[in-house]
């Protein structure tokens, strides 16, 4: 059964950094498109990053730009987010994406959350 798997999240301080991790299970990410997306409370998710296969494309939400930094990891089979000068109104759950064709797929999500 493929699975994606999000992990790194936590409690930071403004300002503090954190680094997401999307791993999968079943299938290759180094050939899907990743996407982290975010949902705060009584918000829509909301598209926070995403790489084209290979690495080769990224982008970001202009409310990250220049903060936040998508990346491949291909021996690890990873796709990580690290995520920096943090701020209470990126406190959300965080889900990675894996989409190729006509499949896709959701990690469980994980909680960031800024605070001091």
């Amino acid at each position: 059964q493929p699975q994606l798997v999000e992990s790194g999240g936590g409690l930071v301080q403004p300002g503090g950094s954190l680094r997401l991790s999307c791993a999968s299970s079943g299938f290759i990410l180094e050939y899907f498109a990743i996407g982290w997306f975010r949902q705060a409370p009584g918000k829509e998710r909301e598209g926070v990053s995403c790489i084209s296969t290979r690495g080769g494309s990224t982008n970001y939400a202009d409310s990250v730009k220049g903060r936040f930094t998508i990346a491949r990891d291909n021996a690890k089979n990873t796709v990580n987010l690290q995520m920096n000068s943090l701020k209470p109104e990126d406190t959300a759950v965080y889900y990675c994406n894996a989409h190729f064709v006509r499949l896709d797929y959701w990690g469980q999500g994980t909680q960031v959350t800024v605070s001091s």
